[in-house]
């Protein structure tokens, strides 16, 4: 076995154990949240009239690990990227290393905002609207399982797409890309974003401009980050060559 094939095993080791210490913290995050998901699905709920129904004895089983699973995600997010920036530290100068570590606990603010925006200001304006446009032609009637699982799949996604700002920038510091780029596919970009805002959303045009304009806010959020990194990284260059 020569030298290439040894580092290539080696690297993968490396992944394989960045990757379980990532599924062990998933995994501890989730029993934790799960302890507490009684009191959890009890603060999501209080803004509700009356009691949401159960249509079968597992539907309460699910739903409390629907809210774990998500509560996992966000204690787990800063320590799978911890975990990705100690398998890439080796390749990083001394300098490198110190400023990509900072972006990791906005990490965790970052999806915690997004989460936060969603369930606080989306959420409830979507849920609104839909509701009155029932009027006093239905019954309204929420199942626990259906009402959560609209919650979260509006709410989930805004808490990844906020973390685009802390990506581009850590991929800026990289080199991996720049922001004349993200300039470039501005158009291309904007279509993928609104495409996922009327995926995630109900199909009603309220709904949809209410999630598209924050993430196109944020893209662009992204590329004047991206600039502020990208001239330091050229500063630093220049006056490292001067020396």
């Amino acid at each position: 076995m020569d030298q290439k094939q040894m580092n290539l095993i080696g690297h993968l080791d490396e992944l394989r154990k960045r990757i379980i210490m990532t599924l062990v913290a998933f995994v501890l995050a989730f029993v934790l949240s799960f302890a507490f998901a009684k009191d959890l699905y009890q603060f999501l709920v209080k803004d509700l009239e009356g009691k949401l129904a159960l249509l079968g004895p597992g539907d309460i089983i699910w739903i409390y690990m629907m809210i774990s699973g998500v509560m996992a995600i966000a204690v787990t997010l800063p320590i799978a990227a911890f975990e990705v920036w100690q398998f890439v530290k080796p390749a990083l100068t001394k300098k490198e290393q110190k400023i990509t570590m900072l972006y990791i606990p906005s990490l965790f603010f970052l999806f915690s905002a997004g989460l936060a925006f969603g369930y606080f200001i989306i959420f409830p304006l979507v849920l609104s609207f839909l509701t009155n446009l029932s009027g006093d032609l239905f019954q309204t009637f929420f199942t626990a399982e259906k009402y959560f699982r609209f919650m979260l799949n509006l709410v989930v996604p805004l808490g990844f797409l906020f973390e685009m700002p802390a990506v581009v920038m850590f991929l800026t510091r990289l080199g991996i890309i720049d922001p004349h780029k993200l300039a470039k596919a501005r158009k291309v970009a904007y279509f993928i974003l609104i495409v996922i805002s009327i995926l995630i959303t109900p199909p009603d045009f309220i709904s949809d401009v209410l999630v598209i304009i924050p993430l196109l806010l944020l893209y662009e959020l992204s590329i004047t980050l991206s600039k502020m990194v990208f001239r330091k990284g050229l500063s630093s260059t220049v006056s490292v060559t001067a020396n």
